[in-house]
């Protein structure tokens, strides 16, 4: 993020922000570089999906994952290519925000006999 928005919004070098659109929102960590655009934010992509509430549509990404802001169709019918990740977001202050839970193991159970 330039530093000009990141003024503009209160943020900080390595603070955690909510990147939203009408789609989803995700959290990601704030970076402040001179050589972006004034309002472009720019996000890699290839976090695990790790949402707030499993199962729920529309639930906070906690990994960065910018997929949930992004619209999921292709080029056209013939190609199926990926459509380019240009989308419109709004960026703010997490305060609280939770913990990550990607690399947590899931809890087993045992067989039954």
């Amino acid at each position: 993020m330039h530093p000009d928005d990141a003024r503009t919004r209160r943020l900080a070098q390595g603070d955690v922000v909510r990147v939203f659109n009408d789609r989803g929102a995700f959290l990601a960590g704030a970076v402040v570089a001179d050589h972006l655009r004034p309002g472009v934010v720019q996000i890699s992509t290839g976090a695990w999906y790790d949402p707030a509430e499993g199962g729920q549509p529309g639930s906070l990404e906690k990994h960065g994952n910018p997929n949930v802001v992004t619209l999921d169709g292709g080029t056209s019918q013939l190609a199926q290519s990926t459509a380019v990740q240009t989308v419109l977001v709004q960026v703010e202050k997490c305060e609280s925000p939770p913990p990550v839970t990607a690399f947590a193991l899931p809890r087993f159970t045992s067989r039954p006999s």
